[in-house]
């Protein structure tokens, strides 16, 4: 599948700093952008360059050099479903599957995310197991999952699954697979 890299979102810097020890200033030089930079991103007081941004992630994943990274506990097989696929497909597809949110596509292109919370929130509304809405799924579907390479460190991974229910990994501009809030059990058996 043909993917286009995302950043986590720009909240997620102070938090992942914070939960690797770092200072601003320490986390400027292995990233080789300024301390200023830094202090105003997590201030959300700038909108800063992809560059800049990209080169402040990519300290965070290579500072896991002796970590488990994503590439030992990401799941391969993808279950994920068309944006014109039906609610009652995608509830049936995820029973058969075992899996609880999957990511929507458009063609090989990943657009958008559907969960069982999606499926609960229509429940909750008056719609019964039996009789969901008859719309498709990209009409209901969530914001797409963030990607990551399989290099990227599993304390930046479980950091970034604390405000996502799934993260893909790509590489080369490929989806590789998927890692979930479950996966993040595999480390206790590495």
């Amino acid at each position: 599948m043909g993917v286009r890299l995302r950043l986590p979102p720009l909240q997620d810097i102070a938090r992942l700093r914070k939960k690797l020890g770092l200072t601003q200033t320490e986390l400027a030089d292995r990233s080789g952008v300024s301390q200023s930079l830094i202090a105003r991103l997590e201030a959300r007081a700038v909108d800063p360059r992809y560059s800049k941004v990209a080169r402040i992630f990519e300290a965070f994943e290579g500072m896991g050099s002796k970590q488990i990274h994503a590439s030992q506990i990401v799941t391969k097989d993808v279950v994920g479903i068309q944006k014109e696929a039906s609610i009652e497909y995608a509830a049936s597809k995820m029973r058969e599957h075992g899996v609880s949110q999957m990511p929507v596509m458009d063609g090989d292109s990943i657009i958008g995310s559907f969960s069982e919370g999606i499926i609960l929130d229509m429940i909750s509304k008056g719609f019964s197991s039996k009789s969901l809405p008859k719309e498709d799924v990209g009409e209901h579907m969530g914001p797409a999952f963030p990607l990551i390479s399989p290099e990227t460190p599993i304390s930046v991974v479980s950091a970034i699954l604390e405000h996502n229910s799934a993260v893909m990994v790509a590489q080369h501009g490929k989806t590789v697979g998927i890692i979930t809030k479950a996966d993040l059990l595999k480390v206790i058996s590495l």
